[in-house]
């Protein structure tokens, strides 16, 4: 069986459909399968995106990659300061 990849906007249409099934008197479990996933998936889905609008979602998705960005600008300098702490030890009289 292959696996399939939801995209995270797919994830979050795919639990408002099985909210909007369970108001309407459905189980969890038969929404869970109607939805054609496992009731691990949905578990997974709604602690990471549960509660969560697209609007939100690309907030989010921003945010992570703002952050990558930064972590990325501190390691250059980590380096940065790294060399010149080298350099100026070889730099250093020594006595």
């Amino acid at each position: 069986m292959t696996r399939k990849r939801f995209s995270e906007e797919a994830a979050l249409d795919l639990l408002r459909q099985i909210d909007l099934d369970q108001a309407s008197g459905n189980t969890v479990e038969r929404s869970i399968r109607t939805a054609g996933i496992s009731e691990a998936i949905y578990y997974k889905w709604r602690k990471l995106y549960g509660g969560m609008g697209k609007s939100q979602l690309r907030e989010l998705r921003a945010v992570e990659k703002e952050n990558t960005r930064l972590k990325r600008i501190v390691a250059e300098l980590e380096l940065d300061k790294l060399i010149l702490k080298e350099s100026l030890d070889y730099l250093k009289p020594k006595v």
